[in-house]
Parts: structure tokens; C-alpha cells; sequence
């Protein structure tokens, strides 16, 4: 009983963190936009405060504008950061930041999955 209580505990305390770490989150995703760009990719950084939580959306030019990921910076244990694909919520983690040319090549990854589902 008591270990479900910590695991309780645990992610309310990152839900926090998340919740008071917007500007860490806005200056990791303004990072990772650079990268995105580097490989090619359109972004709209969603950083108002109507949104709950800054978000970037990375999608393609050109004919497949329709394919997209909205991505979003979460508190992990450890005292770390890491980018998360919103759509799938805490399941939907992509890299740790600090590293935001590995995060873009994941994303980049992700969204030519989506573009083109048989080259996973």
C-alpha cells in the first residue's frame, strides 16, 4: 500500500515541476526548434499563456502539411527535463533534453513515420 502512495507522490511532484518550470521549458523548446529547422522542419511556438504549458509544433512544408507533432517539455525523476510527444502524454517520451540534435533527429524520425508509415 505504501509504495503505491510514493509512486502517487512522486508524480504529483513532477506535475509541479512541470507546472512551475515554464521558462526552463520555453528555453529547451526554442533549442530544439533551431534543430528541427536545421533538418527541415516548419515550427509554431504555442508559448501563450492560454495554453497550459508551452508547446512547439513541428510539422512538414509542402504538400503534407497535415503531418505534425506537438511537442512539449515534462520534469522526469532525477531532477531532469525530457521532451514528450503531447499527443501520447507521458508515454509519448522522445529524448532528455540538453541534447537537442538527438531530440530533432527523434523527431525527425517520428514524423517521417507518419509521413510514411512503412519506413519504421
Amino acid at each position: 500500500m505504501g509504495g503505491r502512495r510514493v509512486l502517487r507522490v512522486g508524480r504529483y511532484a513532477l506535475r509541479w515541476r512541470t507546472y512551475i518550470g515554464r521558462r526552463v521549458a520555453v528555453r529547451y523548446l526554442d533549442v530544439l526548434a533551431l534543430a528541427v529547422k536545421a533538418r527541415g522542419w516548419r515550427c509554431v511556438r504555442l508559448y501563450g499563456r492560454e495554453f497550459p504549458r508551452p508547446l512547439l509544433w513541428v510539422y512538414a512544408s509542402g504538400v503534407a502539411e497535415d503531418v505534425g507533432v506537438v511537442v512539449c517539455v515534462r520534469a522526469v525523476p532525477g531532477g531532469m527535463w525530457a521532451y514528450h510527444d503531447v499527443q501520447r502524454g507521458r508515454a509519448g517520451y522522445l529524448f532528455p533534453c540538453g541534447d537537442a540534435k538527438a531530440a530533432a533527429e527523434q523527431v525527425d524520425l517520428l514524423l517521417k513515420h507518419r509521413m510514411f508509415p512503412s519506413t519504421w
